[in-house]
């Protein structure tokens, strides 16, 4: 499965801000900084991430988790930037015109995974990941 490079920095963001203390905001340049993300797409990003009830944005101050990152889950994220059911609507290979009637070589095979993975990413949260990456990641936990 291959998803977009803005769910990827989407991930990375979140988990920048999940170091931080609860309701803590934080300009976009520094969660660049932290997530070693470009700043100017960052903004767009977290713009979504807002729209979605992810992140909460005060103008001029930046952002902060609308909720505790126990309680955002990767399925969340990735439907606020990939949009609702892109996994169940994406041809692993990406080919546009995979379906039932015309599928790609592994159609039928992804089509038994998709439950599966789509599951593992309902049970993920940004707390999840930020626990499994600490020992890689570069910001201190804040108290």
């Amino acid at each position: 499965m291959r998803l977009s490079r803005e769910s990827r920095y989407a991930i990375e963001a979140l988990t920048a801000l999940a170091g931080h203390a609860p309701g803590e905001v934080v300009e976009a340049r520094q969660i660049a900084e932290e997530a070693s993300l470009p700043p100017a797409f960052l903004h767009k990003i977290l713009r979504q991430l807002a729209v979605a009830g992810i992140v909460t944005s005060r103008r001029g101050a930046g952002y902060a988790l609308a909720r505790g990152p126990h309680a955002i889950t990767v399925s969340q994220v990735l439907d606020a930037i990939e949009g609702e059911a892109a996994l169940e609507t994406r041809c692993i290979f990406w080919r546009e015109d995979c379906s039932n009637e015309a599928p790609c070589e592994l159609h039928f095979r992804w089509r038994e995974l998709r439950p599966v993975i789509q599951r593992t990413l309902d049970d993920t949260t940004i707390a999840d990941v930020r626990t499994a990456n600490e020992p890689f990641l570069a910001v201190p936990e804040r108290g």
